[in-house]
């Protein structure tokens, strides 16, 4: 499934470049509502959804906990039920401690693995943006569909070669 909006993020080394490059792109035709300035004096990051990175690996942590802990008292529901059916051997278990036991166990482990998916994955990527506006730089971010967002992209890269020019 193709996702219906896209998201691309331009750094600006100042107020008036970011600026500028706004007006540039609402003069093209994108409307103002596709696109933020993140900045001192601008929008702040935490309204338009640029989450601190230890919110993004607590968020992650917590969504493979669920569902690793789901999936494994799941398993070991299947176990039990085989081996009350005779099918297996696994007198030496406790049959009713398996579920909650395979459970914690998983979610704990589904905990881990998804905090470092949220560290290593989104929230490198979130801390760099983070670091940008930290030292007092400004981010435009432009959201919609795929069209809109590369035809952006393409007035944007054709401003910064005809400034460097």
């Amino acid at each position: 499934m193709r996702r219906q909006t896209h998201l691309a993020v331009t750094i600006f080394p100042d107020e008036a470049s970011a600026f500028q490059a706004y007006r540039l792109l609402h003069y093209y035709g994108i409307s103002p509502e596709h696109l933020a300035i993140v900045g001192k004096g601008y929008s702040n990051p935490d309204h338009i959804g640029l989450l601190r990175p230890m919110q993004i690996v607590m968020r992650q942590a917590r969504s493979w906990s669920i569902v690793a802990g789901t999936i494994g008292s799941l398993i070991a529901f299947v176990l039990v039920l085989v081996q009350s059916h005779g099918y297996s051997n696994l007198d030496s278990l406790k049959p009713l401690w398996l579920i909650p036991t395979a459970g914690v166990v998983s979610g704990f482990f589904g905990a881990f693995v998804g905090g470092l998916f949220g560290l290593f994955g989104e929230g490198t990527t979130v801390s760099v943006y983070r670091h940008h506006l930290n030292r007092g730089q400004y981010l435009l971010m432009m959201e919609g569909p795929e069209k809109l967002v590369r035809w952006g992209q393409e007035v944007l890269s054709q401003y910064s070669t005809s400034r460097s020019s």
